[in-house]
């Protein structure tokens, strides 16, 4: 059994270009299919945020109409309720590593506010990156791949091929003329290869030891994935 951490967003919010909160936070499919995949094969979960807080769900994730109708949602909601985790997350500052065998990034909005920024999750995914354990990061998830920065100023995903909520996504979602900026350019910036899949199916890419998935459709293959490179 290995253990795994789940770096999640603290934000409840997202704020908007013209200064509007957004109400938000993690996607509730993202966290729930990898958590359970991940214990059904055996491993352990450890949550982890900025500051211990415990991470918001976003109420929209939990809708019928994003989870196939009223009996995923359903299903989805008691898989949410089961994550005691949730509730007793660990300081992201205070992490050691070495504690773990893979490190995963679920997304929602909420990472684009906080993690996006975050100093102490970017050293954590610049150290994750550089050990070779297997690194899964999804949908709004590659935010945080922004603060990974190193001492000379570039990113340190720049030239790796990653899967992340396109542009497309974003605008088909509502939010895209709304925001201050996009992922999928910002990562592009970075010099991050995003690659760009079909708007909301399944797709996910795997760069040496990093997983990626596009949108919340991407969560369960790329568990699959994570798992594989865990043995």
């Amino acid at each position: 059994m290995a253990k795994i951490l789940f770096v999640m967003t603290g934000a409840d919010h997202w704020t908007l270009a013209d200064g509007t909160r957004h109400a938000t936070g993690f996607w509730a499919e993202e966290a729930v299919a990898p958590y359970q995949a991940f214990r059904a094969a055996g491993h352990e979960v450890v949550v982890a945020t900025p500051g211990g807080v415990v991470p918001p769900v976003d109420k929209g994730s939990l809708a019928a109409e994003v989870n196939g109708g009223q009996e995923g949602a359903d299903r989805i909601a008691a898989g949410l309720a089961a994550m005691s985790e949730l509730q007793h997350p660990v300081r992201l500052e205070d992490v050691d590593l070495d504690d773990y065998a893979a490190v995963f990034y679920p997304g929602g909005h909420g990472p684009m506010e906080d993690l996006a920024v975050d100093a102490t999750s970017g050293r954590v995914l610049v150290r994750t990156l550089e050990s070779g354990k297997p690194l899964g990061v999804v949908c709004h998830g590659p935010a945080a791949l922004l603060a990974a920065v190193r001492e000379d100023g570039s990113n340190a995903f720049a030239g790796y091929r990653v899967a992340a909520f396109t542009n497309a996504e974003e605008l088909q979602a509502g939010l895209g003329e709304k925001a201050k900026w996009l992922l999928q350019d910002r990562l592009t910036e970075a010099g991050v290869d995003v690659r760009v899949g079909e708007p909301w199916a399944p797709h996910v890419i795997v760069d040496r030891n990093l997983v990626t998935g596009q949108n919340p459709a991407s969560s369960e293959p790329l568990a699959a994935e994570l798992l594989k490179k865990l043995g």
